[in-house]
């Protein structure tokens, strides 16, 4: 059972399975597969901690960062995936180990309020979203669902609510969606803290090392996530036993471990594509930008949610009103559109047209950033991590979790290992 100390230091990321192999921390070698975010925290809390073990990044493309990603046109700036992070005290850990205490702030309170968009108008997300979703019906679905095993939408008893959850963290409907993956602190997955929850949030809000987060809000980096990738690779490359090796492909742990002359149980598999039945989504990102005075009636705010299946876009984000950094021209505001692959039929004027009709018409920005693709976790992903193969480790967000927070966290714990 992890201790109090560890559950103040990782919190409920605690609840997520760590898949490392028992031998790894023996280790006078590591290897690690993937230089997204999550291979490069890894490496860098090892690295960091052992300066006497050498450490290998082997990274398949020609780019270290994964998905994340920041695009930049004249002074529109807009993250392609995670664009800013929950509290948690590893994030804000890693930031001030890498140097980049200075360019994090928390995000502007004027843009906490999120939307869904229901029956063609915007419910806005409180605590008065209980009643619309019935207060007795989820209490009962959320104790069933201690049982293990359930979807989303079989914890949160209202369809369209809860699919837009799951469509604006992994891109897919609840029914499709492993409750235990996505709420596991709802579900009880995993171990239990050994004091009350609220005398641990207290005391997690103590270890802070920069600012302490105000309830329900988020924080995020001038210039985008990309300058979190810039710093951790300036952080590595200042490592006298790290080595990162692009353009190198990998067939499997074994034939990795084979490739560097070391056991498989050095090597971390951080990148994605570990399990048998693997499958991905895909989701196309757009900016979308106004003069202010073109969306006055837009309300600012975090973003809204889009359960309605017959519209491509599932979600626009407000880039512009959350960041206390600048991420359009003054006097304009930015937007962020996910259109999911499954909705779309690739025509970018349906696009347009859609956001015209949800945002405002004539807008002096539209363009394609990127594409993104994310894992699927079915009902019962998570228990089914019990029976993956240990012969190597395995990190990321492929593995036990979608988010920022989890993956820099789960580097902490891989390191707790040496």
């Amino acid at each position: 059972m992890p201790s109090l100390e560890s559950w103040i230091r990782h919190g409920e990321e605690l609840r997520r399975p760590l898949i490392a192999n028992a031998k790894l921390g023996k280790s006078e070698k590591v290897v690690i597969v993937g230089g997204g975010l999550s291979g490069l925290c890894c490496a860098y809390r090892i690295a960091q901690k052992r300066p006497d073990i050498s450490v290998v990044i082997h990274e398949r493309s020609n780019r270290l960062g994964g998905v994340i990603n920041t695009w930049q046109e004249g002074e529109w700036i807009c993250d392609l995936a995670v664009n800013a992070t929950r509290p948690h005290p590893a994030f804000w850990r890693l930031i001030k180990d890498i140097g980049l205490s200075e360019k994090f702030s928390p995000s502007r309170p004027q843009a906490k309020s999120r939307w869904v968009l229901l029956d063609g108008k915007p419910h806005k997300l409180s605590w008065r979203t209980l009643f619309k979703i019935g207060p007795l019906k989820l209490r009962k679905a959320i104790k069933n669902s201690r049982a293990g095993g359930r979807t989303v939408g079989q914890v949160i008893p209202h369809k369209p609510i809860a699919d837009a959850l799951c469509l604006g963290i992994v891109n897919d409907t609840s029914d499709n969606v492993d409750a235990d993956f996505l709420l596991p602190s709802l579900t009880r997955f995993g171990d239990n803290p050994p004091i009350k929850r609220a005398k641990l949030t207290k005391l997690i809000a103590d270890s802070y090392p920069l600012f302490t987060p105000k309830r329900g809000s988020i924080a995020s980096i001038d210039g985008g996530m990309q300058s979190l990738v810039d710093a951790l690779v300036t952080a590595l490359s200042s490592l006298e036993n790290v080595e990162m090796r692009l353009e190198q492909e990998a067939q499997s742990a074994q034939a990795v471990a084979q490739e560097y002359d070391i056991a498989v149980e050095s090597v971390i598999w951080a990148a994605p594509g570990v399990q048998e039945n693997f499958t991905e989504s895909s989701l196309s990102i757009f900016a979308i930008g106004y003069r202010e005075e073109q969306v006055a009636n837009v309300k600012v705010g975090y973003g809204t949610l889009i359960p309605d299946s017959q519209l491509p876009i599932s979600g626009i984000l407000h880039e512009s009103d959350l960041h206390h950094s600048q991420r359009c021209p003054e006097g304009h505001r930015l937007f962020r559109l996910m259109v999911p692959h499954n909705r779309w039929d690739k025509d970018e004027q349906k696009v347009i047209q859609c956001a015209e009709k949800l945002l405002a018409r004539d807008p002096v920005l539209f363009v394609k950033i990127g594409e993104r693709k994310i894992p699927s976790y079915s009902p019962g992903y998570m228990t089914s991590l019990n029976q993956l193969d240990k012969d190597c480790s395995f990190a990321g967000w492929s593995i036990s979790g979608v988010s920022i927070t989890h993956v820099v966290d789960e580097a902490e714990r891989f390191a707790e290992l040496f």
